[in-house]
């Protein structure tokens, strides 16, 4: 199949704005809890008219500051309840929210507020004060900086702030005010994370949101409901986490957000979520950290057979056999249930997005009891564009179009997209945009396929597309994401464009190590998860050159990995190997550790 269309079943009139929701709920629903807010004390409800009344007093701050329709203001925090009060005030009056990754450096935070021509920006800590202070010169447009966290006592919190300033505004202002914004405004100017070259502003508008946001209510109407909730905690400046944040207010789902995620578990534990959203990493993380817990303990035999069973079970459905299904229910009792407790009790689904999660974990989590729908997307298209569904799942695809929507497959097997979920373009870049856009299509740089019944499959990048001296087109995706999923294995980038055969660099997860350690009698140094006297170890490269052989039962032999080399360090975002969503930037990587490929060429070069 070379194209796939749904249409549309629940249309955006002209006048629907984001924030009609916000009201709709404290007008007809205002004792449902909207928000769980965390405190040192715990979680605190926040009713659905406190938050109308909250993003209301914000609101009338910002059209008291001078904030105009159609200005921009940025938003430069980790996720946190207060983003979502000022992210839906600065849509009511008529304003862009311009996400900033909180991990952003000042280059880019200085591209981003130039760029976009922010009037205002909105920080939470001192650095990122500090790091607009000492570019505000450059800003002719910004006029206003608020923090939201200010450690000095003379600087009144932003959301304190702009609820003193817009006290005098009368109420009617503000209606008038909302009542102006509609479909077709620009809602959220939110940046690529560039792997490649300056990023480029998506322009969202109100109708890319709502289009989003009524197709998925529809089809996640198991999930996303009055009666569910949500712990959000992938950052706020991703569309994906952007476009759940507004689901869960349309569909009046509780969200409750979390900044840190290094006591993830205590969180969920305390919050119990019904579904999560989160990234593939995150994924394999949770599966990682409970396989080695039980090898740890004594019990890995049992875990991995409850493991292996899971997987079998979720691929035998809609009919697994009888002696399946008591293996089924057995683990269940023994296995399953403290996996599923560990989410926190009550999370019977997941949403994952931003990368592959791979079938294996896939078909784990299925059979565990928490189905993990992954969809397909990118900022251009308002997050997911396709999507797996409680009622339509392929494992290993991304799912079919949602209505109002379609995918193409190109004669160069490039994915293209179009429908309502399709932004109108890159800010001040028209260049840009007629390079990406064609016939009402957008060429999103991917590969893939469209199986018989319109799941999409993603084999690749274009433009990550290795040619090797022979001639052979390798698409490196296939094998970097079945390598992750080795419990030892951080990152990987394959290698091999221009030479005779294909390579990869592997950095070791410093999670994995110490238990590696103990498990296979290797003395732990001051710090277990520092690779560095591992390198040269015959039973680590064992291990990692059984994972390369694993991964390279899904190529030819010609586009399989002949030699990989262990890096002593990780490939992290602080490092600027990955962006905020960890995507691979493949240029600073090929920069960084030019000598380790190379190496990888010599003749005498060895598989490390």
């Amino acid at each position: 199949m070379r194209e796939y269309i749904v249409p549309a079943v629940d249309e955006v009139t002209d006048r629907e704005s984001l924030s009609d929701a916000v009201f709709v709920n404290a007008e007809q629903y205002p004792d449902t809890v909207s928000f769980r807010r965390k405190t040192d004390g715990g979680w605190v409800d926040v009713t659905a008219k406190e938050f109308a009344e909250q993003v209301t007093d914000v609101a009338k701050g910002l059209i008291a500051s001078g904030v105009a329709k159609d200005d921009r203001v940025a938003v430069l925090s980790r996720t946190r309840f207060e983003w979502t009060v000022i992210d839906y005030a600065i849509a009511s009056v008529g304003a862009t929210t311009v996400p900033i990754y909180q991990t952003s450096s000042v280059e880019q935070i200085n591209w981003i507020l130039s760029d976009s021509g922010a009037v205002a920006v909105v920080v939470e800590s001192d650095k990122h004060r500090a790091a607009v202070d000492a570019m505000r010169e450059q800003l002719a447009d910004l006029r206003e900086v608020w923090q939201i966290e200010p450690t000095d006592p003379s600087v009144t919190p932003a959301v304190d702030h702009l609820v003193a300033q817009g006290a005098s505004v009368p109420a009617e202002e503000f209606t008038e005010r909302r009542a102006k914004v509609h479909a077709d405004d620009l809602a959220t100017l939110i940046y690529t994370s560039g792997t490649t070259g300056r990023p480029k502003g998506c322009e969202l508008t109100h109708r890319n949101l709502l289009a989003e946001l009524k197709t998925a209510g529809q089809v996640f109407d198991t999930m996303m409901s009055e009666q569910n909730s949500l712990l959000l905690f992938l950052p706020l400046a991703h569309v994906l986490a952007k476009v759940i944040q507004c689901g869960g207010v349309y569909t009046r789902t509780t969200v409750g957000h979390i900044s840190d995620t290094s006591n993830l578990l205590a969180d969920l534990a305390a919050f119990k979520p019904t579904f999560v959203l989160s990234v593939p990493r995150v994924f394999e993380k949770v599966f990682t950290a409970a396989q080695q817990r039980a090898h740890a303990s004594g019990k890995g035999k049992v875990f991995d057979a409850a493991a292996a069973t899971a997987e079998e079970w979720s691929r035998a459905q809609p009919s697994p056999g009888l002696l399946l299904r008591a293996r089924h229910a057995l683990f269940d009792r023994l296995v399953y249930a403290k996996l599923r407790g560990a989410l926190g009790g009550r999370c019977f689904a997941a949403v994952s997005g931003g990368a592959p999660l791979g079938e294996r974990l896939g078909h784990f989590f299925r059979g565990i009891g928490v189905p993990v729908y992954e969809g397909y997307g990118l900022t251009e298209t308002t997050g997911g564009l396709t999507v797996n569904t409680p009622d339509a799942q392929r494992i290993g695809t991304v799912g079919r179009p949602f209505a109002g929507n379609g995918v193409r497959i190109a004669d160069d097997g490039e994915i293209l997209l179009r429908g309502d979920l399709v932004f109108r373009g890159y800010w001040h870049n028209p260049d840009a945009t007629r390079e990406a856009m064609s016939d009402g299509w957008f060429h999103t740089g991917d590969l893939g396929e469209l199986d018989d019944a319109g799941y999409l499959r993603i084999t690749g990048r274009k433009k990550e597309l290795i040619v090797t001296a022979g001639g052979k087109n390798v698409a490196p995706a296939i094998l970097e994401d079945r390598l992750r999923a080795d419990p030892l294995i951080s990152q990987c980038m394959v290698v091999g464009d221009g030479q005779p055969f294909i390579a990869a660099l592997i950095t070791l997860d410093p999670d994995a190590l110490p238990g590696w350690r103990e498990a296979h009698g290797k003395p732990a140094p001051e710090n277990p998860a520092d690779p560095a006297d591992l390198l040269e170890d015959p039973d680590l490269l064992a291990a990692i050159e059984a994972a390369v052989a694993e991964a390279n039962k899904a190529v030819s032999n010609a586009e399989a990995i002949k030699k990989f080399r262990v890096l002593p360090v990780d490939f992290t975002e602080a490092g600027g190997e990955l962006t905020p969503t960890l995507k691979l930037k493949r240029n600073v990587v090929n920069k960084t550790f030019a000598d380790d490929i190379a190496a990888l060429y010599t003749k005498d070069s060895a598989h490390r």
